[in-house]
């Protein structure tokens, strides 16, 4: 078999629920891909913002190995690019031959450009920080805006607003026929399809390819067409966690959320709607992608993935967008794989713990290469072949320093519990059976001191394999209630 060609639709912050194998928003295209293919419905990202997260599925690798933790591209960014020696998925493929398309966001770097990683651009992309970028990013450019808002309060809030006062105001959804240039990048990935088609005869059109389509959307504020908003004529019911006031959770989730309790009720009821309606406008984006795919005769042998960076919290807990209170609905993402030539035993749905780093070694193996170097992900090939897996994790890991608003975060989930350490404020433990809506904080309770010490020796396990130094002993802020050492006890009899 000739080496598969590989196509990604990574959408911005969709949440898992709005995928197959669930039904909350309309998806036909990926509802025929999943019917076609393999579902992957228990995938998580490792950390609930674009940048660590999409630079964990370009390397296979956690923040803690690629070295990127926040926004490349703000001005009090901590890191700003890859660790020296880190490789890409891309950077392998392009060495084995494989012809590397991208178009839309990339945000794995500020100081490279997919160019720089074997891709040919097609369009606008995102420009490497200079020096002189820099200093303007230190110091005009965050303030300018600024000066235009000014310190005062805009007066009457006008529905779906949230007022900030020196901040400006934020309106969470609306109606935008083509939001964040989406149709531009979707448009992009199809002119690629069709410069292939209409190649030269001399041409090498046996070049296996990977093409790489990077939306925005449904990204906040939720704005989209009209058309996609028609599809939910009905109120959305609220989640069953909305009136959750996280009283027993760390003080900034309360913080958050009393931002957003400007809206009301039925406010969030139509953010929900409109949250939904942006997921079926990607799914319509996807289904030109898979049209152009099929036209040019090369679908059967071509896996395609469509997957996101991370979750959106979708007014659970009172609460939108994604970041540090670690509930499952920022963590959580959709991801949906067909391989018509490849794939055993199509429409199955896998609820295997999977995470963003397995997406690299998979293309790797699917590609036929074995690089010299490991991975934090493994490969989900046995999984598409229908064969049985034996030792796959049994917990998946987070790992987050703050979106901008730093602060350190770890967080370990097992079948039936979830424990958050929180390093700026006191800790969570959920249980997962009982509790699927996060809404009991267990880590005061003296009976679950077992449990938290448990899950406290796997997350500094973790930590010790990933080189996470995430470990500083000073009295001020090694907080957490059993420290890295518990990992070197040893085993009780």
């Amino acid at each position: 078999m000739n080496k598969p060609n590989l196509l990604v639709f990574m959408t911005d912050q969709q949440r898992w629920d709005t995928a197959p194998p669930f039904t909350r928003a309309v998806t036909p295209y990926l509802d025929a891909l999943a019917a076609e293919g393999v579902t992957f419905s228990g995938t998580y990202c490792p950390s609930p913002h674009c940048c660590p997260s999409r630079a964990t599925f370009f390397t296979g690798l956690y923040p803690t190995e690629h070295g990127v933790w926040n926004n490349v591209q703000v001005a009090n960014a901590l890191s700003r690019g890859l660790n020296p020696g880190v490789k890409l998925f891309s950077d392998d493929l392009r060495d084995a031959g494989y012809e590397l398309y991208f178009s839309g966001k990339w945000h794995v770097s500020s100081l490279e450009t997919p160019a720089d990683r074997g891709w040919q651009v097609n369009g606008p992309q995102e420009q490497a920080v200079t020096e002189s970028k820099l200093k303007e990013l230190r110091s005009k450019r965050e303030w300018d805006q600024y000066r235009r808002i000014g310190s005062a309060g805009p007066g009457l809030r006008a529905d779906f607003e949230i007022q900030r006062p020196g901040y400006g105001t934020f309106t969470i959804s609306g109606v935008d026929e083509s939001p964040f240039r989406d149709r531009e990048t979707v448009d992009e990935a199809l002119q690629w399809f069709a410069e292939r088609k209409n190649r030269p005869e001399a041409a090498d059109a046996s070049a296996p390819w990977c093409q790489f389509v990077g939306t925005l959307g449904p990204h906040d504020p939720y704005r989209v067409p009209q058309k996609y908003l028609d599809l939910y004529p009905d109120p959305i019911p609220l989640p069953e966690n909305f009136y959750d006031r996280m009283t027993d959770k760390p003080a900034m989730y309360r913080r958050i959320r009393a931002l957003y309790d400007q809206l009301s009720p039925e406010e969030h009821q139509e953010a929900m709607r409109h949250y939904l309606a942006f997921c079926s406008y990607q799914d319509a984006l996807f289904g030109e992608i898979l049209a152009a795919l099929e036209a040019s005769g090369e679908a059967d042998n071509t896996v395609v993935l469509y997957v996101s960076d991370h979750g959106d919290y979708m007014a659970e807990h009172g609460i939108w967008a994604k970041g540090l209170p670690c509930f499952e609905a920022a963590y959580r993402v959709p991801a949906v794989m067909r391989w018509p030539q490849g794939i055993v035993n199509p429409g199955r749905d896998v609820d295997a713990f999977v995470s963003l780093a397995d997406f690299a070694p998979t293309f790797l193996e699917l590609a036929g290469l074995s690089p010299d170097r490991s991975f934090t992900g493994s490969s989900l090939v046995p999984f598409l072949k229908d064969e049985a897996v034996e030792d796959w994790r049994d917990a998946i890991f987070t790992q987050s320093n703050g979106n901008e608003q730093y602060g350190i975060q770890r967080s370990v989930t097992t079948d039936q519990w979830k424990y958050v350490y929180n390093g700026f404020d006191f800790d969570e433990l959920y249980d997962r059976w009982a509790d699927p809506e996060e809404t009991t904080n267990l880590a005061d309770n003296a009976n679950y001191r077992p449990v938290i010490r448990d899950l406290c020796r796997r997350m500094w396990q973790f930590a010790y394999d990933h080189n996470d130094t995430c470990i500083n002993s000073y009295i001020m802020v090694g907080l957490a209630p059993y420290g890295p050492g518990i990992i070197f006890d040893e085993p009780e009899s």
